[in-house]
């Protein structure tokens, strides 16, 4: 009797490794940096949370939304730090490396706040 939740196995020299496929759904989501970057930190920090979403098939689809909602955080959190702070399209067209500086720094501050809060959590 054949189950679904059935594990099959090839030998490749003294060991046996499992036989596993993507879910159809899985298969198809393809990760950017956020994603990524999730997906590594919760592999090498926290195996028994990526063991189980990647045995249930939900691995992609959880770094998925991870990423999702890190794009949507850093997109709002630039542009709130760039109004408070004053930087400006009239700054980027009088200055352009006052503007260049200031944005790399704002852009920065972003990363490091979506990767605590959201990456690294």
């Amino acid at each position: 009797m054949s189950s679904k939740t059935e594990i099959t196995y090839r030998r490749v020299g003294d060991y046996f490794i499992p036989n596993l496929k993507l879910p159809p759904e899985e298969a198809k989501i393809r990760l950017g940096k956020w994603g990524m970057l999730y997906k590594n930190y919760i592999e090498k920090h926290k195996s028994p949370l990526f063991t189980a979403l990647l045995i249930k098939g939900k691995l992609y689809q959880n770094c998925a939304e991870i990423e999702k909602q890190a794009n949507e955080m850093y997109h709002l959190l630039i542009e709130q730090t760039k109004k408070a702070e004053g930087v400006t399209e009239e700054l980027k067209e009088c200055n352009q490396w006052e503007w260049v500086q200031k944005m790399g720094n704002i852009e920065a501050r972003v990363r490091e706040t979506v990767c605590r809060e959201l990456i690294y959590n």
